[in-house]
């Protein structure tokens, strides 16, 4: 692990920077300028994290369209300081998280900023799936089955993360919709292949 100018970034069904399909050119994969130092494909359902060093740019590849990751964001040099929901869309005054987003600490730290954004729309208010969630939601044929929090457990224990350092989450590419009466709606995204979000790390 890197020392603490940087973010750890456990997250989960991505593709990353530039796995690409072929309607996506891999030199294209970036949406930031900048060498490409590492290219990594994760598989559906598959988990990844790395440490994104400060000024660095994390661009996440919507492979197939309507897709979901799953994100956590921590200092790497302090896993203390890690991402808050509530801070950041307080801070930013509106629910929805892209160009322009500042990721904040719960002490009002910034962590990434959303630098660059093909979508427009991606939730942090839905939290991550389980397998007690999905088997309600699902069916109990699901119950078995690997989901959000069992990844974000595997990758965080590679960076001394348990249970209790699980915090809010942030669902890139998904569309959590909130009606008039404060109820949340899980639709289809509003993302399609090859679609991007870029992300700088800002931890100093």
């Amino acid at each position: 692990m890197n020392p603490a100018p940087d973010t750890l970034t456990p997250h989960t069904t991505a593709s990353l920077p530039a796995g690409l399909p072929a309607n996506v050119p891999a030199g294209e994969a970036a949406l930031a300028a900048g060498a490409v130092i590492l290219d990594d494909h994760v598989e559906a359902r598959g988990p990844w994290s790395a440490v994104v060093a400060a000024g660095d740019v994390l661009t996440i590849v919507d492979l197939d369209g309507n897709q979901a990751v799953d994100c956590l964001l921590y200092a790497a040099g302090v896993t203390g300081v890690r991402y808050s929901a509530a801070v950041t869309l307080a801070a930013q005054r509106s629910i929805v998280l892209t160009t322009g987003s500042v990721l904040r600490s719960d002490a009002g730290e910034p962590l990434m900023t959303v630098v660059a954004d093909e979508v427009g729309v991606h939730d942090t208010i839905g939290g991550a799936c389980s397998q007690e969630s999905n088997t309600l939601r699902y069916g109990q044929h699901t119950r078995e089955q690997h989901a959000c929090v069992e990844n974000f457990l595997i990758e965080g224990s590679r960076w001394g993360l348990g249970k209790r350092d699980l915090v809010s989450n942030i669902n890139w590419f998904m569309n959590v919709p909130v009606d008039p009466d404060g109820a949340l709606g899980i639709v289809d995204g509003l993302s399609a292949p090859g679609k991007r979000v870029a992300l700088r790390a800002e931890v100093y």
